[in-house]
């Protein structure tokens, strides 16, 4: 029985690491990359608590015209007032709590569509891969922003969900391409003849099998897109095609500068919005851009 237990000890030690693992081996050499993936996690963490429990966003947006462009500091202002007397630190994490679950909810769907369809062009090839990569050659080729910025304008009336959705309808198309192309070369391998030998059915093959050896870069491209689409996000508020006007966003706060004098003497009403954004997109990229390095490691070694 020792000696069982002993043997058991050392296939287990011995087992090669999944590539999961080995990404996560290689992530953690990285110190500024640790730094920046803890360092994200609890800023995010710290303004979804703050938006939650310690906010109101009632108070927040309500309109005190005679506390117009207070100053930091000043009269239980933290970080000053905007032009309509409305607390720009409630603002400030309200807007970044909105941008940050609409970022998050846009990369869910689009990796949701964007790996299904990818998975399903690179296992089954022929004419499925031919016309659905005609349908993305074509989204491919169309001015995204521009057209995103038409149907808002065209919907008489929009929220959250609605932005979403607009948004989210053209975002899959690079997720689909690139699990398509990993699908391809993974659908050749030994282990998926073997399995089609086997009779197994075609849609276990592909998310137990196929979708399980292609996690790696599938976080790599999770976190860049989330990235990206909270960039999309603030930008499209940012030229006022976002959220309405009602509902606090980083990029509406940061349009206060487009005034010369908002720009150059109420620092206060723009400035900590574009830091904060700077920060996120910095955090997460980098934190996106070592998982790719990782994932390339992990390539490396088999």
């Amino acid at each position: 029985m020792k000696t069982d237990t002993m043997q058991e000890q050392v296939d287990v030690e011995t087992s090669p690491p999944t590539g999961l693992q080995v990404v996560w081996r290689e992530f953690k050499k990285d110190k500024l990359a640790m730094f920046a993936l803890f360092g994200t996690i609890l800023g995010i963490a710290s303004i979804l608590f703050a938006a939650y429990f310690l906010i109101d966003e009632k108070e927040t947006m309500t309109i005190k015209i005679i506390e117009r462009f207070t100053e930091p500091g000043m009269n239980g202002y933290v970080l000053g007032a905007d032009e309509a007397g409305r607390d720009i630190l409630g603002q400030l994490v309200i807007g970044a709590k909105n941008s940050i679950l609409i970022a998050f909810t846009i990369t869910i769907i689009t990796s949701i569509i964007g790996i299904f369809l990818g998975i399903v062009m690179g296992y089954y090839g022929g004419w499925i891969d031919n016309a659905l990569m005609r349908i993305i050659d074509f989204f491919m080729t169309l001015p995204t922003l521009m057209i995103i910025i038409v149907f808002v304008s065209i919907v008489p009336e929009y929220g959250v969900w609605e932005l979403i959705l607009i948004i989210s309808l053209f975002q899959w198309v690079g997720t689909a391409r690139l699990v398509r192309s990993k699908a391809l070369s993974e659908g050749r391998r030994d282990y998926i003849n073997a399995s089609k030998t086997m009779g197994t059915r075609d849609g276990v093959i592909m998310f137990k099998g196929l979708l399980p050896n292609l996690s790696s870069i599938l976080i790599v491209e999770v976190t860049l897109s989330f990235a990206g689409n909270v960039g999309i996000e603030t930008g499209l508020s940012f030229l006022g095609f976002g959220l309405p006007p009602s509902t606090p966003s980083l990029g509406t706060l940061v349009s206060y500068a487009t005034n010369p004098q908002i720009l150059s003497g109420r620092w206060w009403v723009w400035l900590p919005a574009a830091l904060l954004i700077l920060m996120l997109m910095l955090g997460i990229n980098y934190v996106g851009q070592a998982l790719r390095r990782s994932a390339d490691a992990q390539q490396r070694l088999g």
